[in-house]
């Protein structure tokens, strides 16, 4: 078995730092990385509220258009308008 040496503590201590050093570069990276990625989610979260807001808006127009045409075929007397063809 080995000696536990005073020389030995100091480079095991210095590899152990080091390695934690690294450690901290990565999770640095990684917290960054996630912000990225937060940010990106946030810009499709707003990109699909928007596209709700103008969906409904059509909604909406197309609802008035469709009962306009209905008070137009009940005061003219033509053959109601069919939506299929």
């Amino acid at each position: 078995m080995t000696e536990v040496t005073n020389d030995l503590m100091y480079e095991l201590m210095k590899r152990m730092h080091h390695e934690i050093s690294e450690l901290r570069q990565d999770v640095s990276e990684v917290k960054k990385e996630l912000n990225v990625i937060r940010g990106h989610m946030i810009g499709i979260q707003t990109d699909i509220h928007n596209i709700y807001g103008i969906l409904a808006r059509h909604d909406e127009r197309l609802d008035r258009i469709e009962r306009r045409l209905e008070l137009r075929e009940l005061a003219e007397a033509q053959k109601p308008f069919d939506h299929n063809s």
